[in-house]
């Protein structure tokens, strides 16, 4: 697994969650030459790629034989997220206008707000997995699983599977185990 620093993951994710995959305009607030390192390493990862900027576009930098270039997030970028690409419909090709897109997304947009979902194979995932077997999962399990600390899990149940998910996880002790956790 790759491992990604704060800001090129927000940078990362922004740009995967956009329909042309553009990774400006820039999410994270970094002075100048902050910014240009993470694109910079993004770019030399393979996260990122230099494409020919349309008029609409923002620089990423001019080069003498290529002229103005811009960045474009690639299918590695949503394997190292741990997201499945969209489907061939949904990306931009090179002749594809970016207005146009946006344009295209803001009319397709419904004003209801969509329930919070878990991605196939994120930790998450595995997480509720490990909850709905019939065992269930103690906190030390998770914690040997995940490599997390004992608190980062308690945080986990509580806020992103109770609150964000809405799931409804019981817990009891069992003798020899200890506290075991579980989703109805």
């Amino acid at each position: 697994m790759v491992r990604l620093s704060d800001s090129q993951a927000v940078v990362l994710g922004a740009a995967c969650q956009r329909v042309d995959r553009s990774v400006y305009p820039l999410t994270t607030k970094l002075p100048g030459a902050a910014a240009a390192k993470v694109l910079g390493s993004l770019l030399k990862k393979g996260f990122i790629e230099e494409l020919q900027a349309k008029p609409q576009d923002t620089v990423w930098r001019e080069d003498k034989k290529k002229g103005r270039l811009t960045l474009r997030a690639t299918p590695a970028a949503f394997e190292a997220l741990g997201i499945d690409p969209p489907s061939g419909a949904e990306t931009v090709t090179d002749t594809d206008s970016v207005g146009d897109m946006s344009r295209k997304a803001k009319k397709g947009k419904s004003k209801e707000k969509a329930a919070p979902a878990t991605r196939a194979n994120s930790k998450q995932a595995q997480l509720i997995e490990m909850l709905k077997r019939r065992d269930g999962a103690t906190i030390e399990e998770i914690v040997k699983k995940f490599d997390w600390q004992a608190h980062t899990v308690r945080g986990a149940i509580a806020g992103a599977l109770k609150k964000k998910l809405g799931l409804k996880v019981e817990s009891e002790k069992v003798e020899g185990r200890g506290r075991v956790y579980r989703i109805v």
